[in-house]
């Protein structure tokens, strides 16, 4: 999840399909980019401003040296130093008179850089860096591994060692829950440390590289079509920067931007508008004992003629898949994986032993590498210390301990990942989500991994948990929506359902602070349903970005 992806938006509209009393109300932050971006320089400045307070030696003060952006001398260049990196990734440095910042990409604290500045707002200027003139000590150039690193927008840490990249996404967590939760700092445990990639390049198994408009020139049979630089964007612009190949993605989706770069290239005046390019990962495994002949090991292919071991008919249609082919061997069957370009072609994958099949362009997580750890924690998380209720006295020789939690919902549920994962630890497992291709997804998913106990429903957004079977007392709600958080209307029909436990995983962490500050307080429900946090923790699925998911678990007070 070239930049992590926001997922995409899922019903828009729905709410507003019923009755005018659920339309969304909103529930105070956003938690978008600017938005965490000004909360941080406002902290920044509200800092100096009360260190200044306490007075100098001198109690001189320092004048004022803001630079704006270009007039007609152009854009004005200055020395700042680093203070921080901001939750957005950028660093941030104070104005010499302490009362302005400047957000400068690819710095980290105690870097002496020069900077132009190219836009400002009241409290903050933003900059182009320019040179770094005395590195800060979290800085270690040679941790680089991409030659487009600080032109591209997609990366912002490169310059850091990966485990200071981690102790900064823990900070990212512990100021969401401070500025966008509202709750006292009591209510919030500490943070855990922030779960690492295993892989922290050649981990995205989904990218999508676009270009703009070709140019063209002359008319008729004298008529020329420009190619366009097809990559990702400049880093604070809109123009895109030409990228040949990205480290962060997989082998075989590396394999495939080339081979997309040249058929685009072929086919330029075909084209009258830009367009965005899929490139997503396929992993099939086929067991050995399958398979006639032996095919060759460990080898990246790329031939028209060589057979591929596994076809889907959806890879039939128009440039639905490049010719790359890359095969593993074990000692039961090979892994063959491929390159899907198609939005609607199908794509395989596997996460240990389930296997899960998607439209290629819908969403699912991005970094293959994490989802054995990031499943397990889930997992281990998924039922409290204690999950055994006694039914009887304690001399009661009849007495019969049961399970307290025995049922999984997953809110969200999408093409069923948690609903899958987690089904051998339930009784029963049900995934609902009001987008009614994830749930055809989900149940061919269910189909494949043979689990007959787990379910799937299509579910109205203005009454997801009318029709749920399980005894909320015994439930565990898993939830995991996008970027934008769940909405008021969710957590008011969430606490009137009233689950025992609760995780939620996000890939947005103001949000889910956010969110969960409503549950903690329990905000609008009929019934006074109140949630405790019990745990958080940060997973890192984009290793080299300012990006961060967290995982909390809560129970019903």
């Amino acid at each position: 999840m070239s930049a992590p992806e926001g997922r995409p938006a899922r019903g828009k509209g729905a709410q507003f399909r019923k009755k005018r009393k659920i339309a969304p109300k909103k529930i105070g932050k956003d938690g978008d980019h600017d938005e965490v971006l000004n909360l941080d320089v406002n902290a920044l400045l509200e800092r100096s401003r009360l260190e200044r307070a306490e007075g100098t030696e001198t109690g001189a003060d320092v004048p004022k040296t803001v630079l704006k952006e270009r007039g007609s001398e152009g854009f004005p260049e200055t020395e700042v130093t680093i203070t921080e990196i901001s939750s957005t990734g950028d660093g941030l440095a104070l104005s010499p008179a302490a009362d302005h910042v400047y957000v400068v990409p690819f710095t980290v604290p105690g870097d002496v850089v020069k900077v132009k500045v190219v836009r400002s707002m009241d409290t903050y200027s933003a900059t182009d860096l320019l040179e770094v003139i005395k590195p800060g000590p979290l800085r270690d150039d040679s941790q680089i591994s991409c030659q487009y690193f600080g032109r591209c927008s997609g990366c912002q840490l490169q310059m850091m060692k990966y485990s200071d990249q981690l102790v900064h996404k823990r900070g990212i967590i512990e100021k969401a829950y401070k500025n966008f939760s509202g709750l006292l700092p009591e209510l919030i445990p500490t943070i855990g440390d922030t779960i690492g990639s295993p892989a922290q390049y050649g981990y995205r198994t989904k990218l999508t590289p676009h270009f703009p408009k070709p140019s063209k020139t002359g008319e008729g049979e004298n008529q020329t079509t420009a190619i366009p630089p097809i990559g990702f964007n400049y880093k604070g612009r809109q123009a895109v920067l030409d990228i040949e190949d990205c480290p962060l993605g997989t082998d075989i989706v590396r394999m495939g931007l080339k081979s997309e770069r040249k058929r685009v290239m072929e086919n330029i005046h075909t084209y009258k508008l830009g367009a965005t390019l899929l490139l997503r990962e396929s992993t099939r495994r086929i067991p050995k004992n399958e398979i006639e002949g032996t095919p060759i090991e460990g080898e990246s292919q790329q031939s028209e003629t060589n057979k591929p071991l596994f076809w889907d008919e959806s890879w039939s249609a128009k440039d639905a898949i490049t010719p790359d082919i890359i095969r593993r061997s074990t000692d039961t069957y090979v892994e063959e994986e491929r390159c899907v370009t198609g939005q609607t072609a199908t794509s395989y994958e596997y996460v240990d032993d389930y296997v899960f099949q998607n439209k290629a362009g819908s969403f699912f997580q991005n970094n293959n590498t994490i989802l054995t750890p990031f499943t397990q924690y889930i997992r281990d998380q998924s039922l409290p210390p204690s999950n055994v209720a006694d039914t009887g006295a304690a001399d009661d020789p009849s007495s019969k301990s049961v399970q307290k939690i025995k049922y999984l919902l997953d809110a969200y549920s999408g093409s069923g990942l948690f609903t899958v994962t987690l089904s051998p630890l339930f009784v029963s497992s049900l995934g609902i989500d009001i987008s009614a291709p994830g749930i055809e997804a989900a149940r061919e998913n269910a189909r494949m991994n043979n689990l007959p106990q787990t379910g799937f429903a299509a579910a109205d957004a203005a009454d997801l948990f009318k029709d749920v079977p399980y005894p909320a007392d015994r439930t565990l709600l898993v939830i995991d929506p996008p970027r934008k958080g769940c909405g008021m209307n969710f957590l008011q029909q969430m606490m009137n359902y009233a689950p025992a436990r609760v995780i939620y995983v996000s890939c947005n962490v103001h949000t889910q602070a956010r969110d969960i500050g409503v549950l903690v307080r329990g905000e609008g429900n009929e019934k006074g349903v109140k949630y405790e946090i019990e745990s958080i923790r940060g997973f890192d699925f984009f290793p080299q970005t300012g990006h961060v998911e967290s995982v909390a678990v809560l129970n019903k007070v």
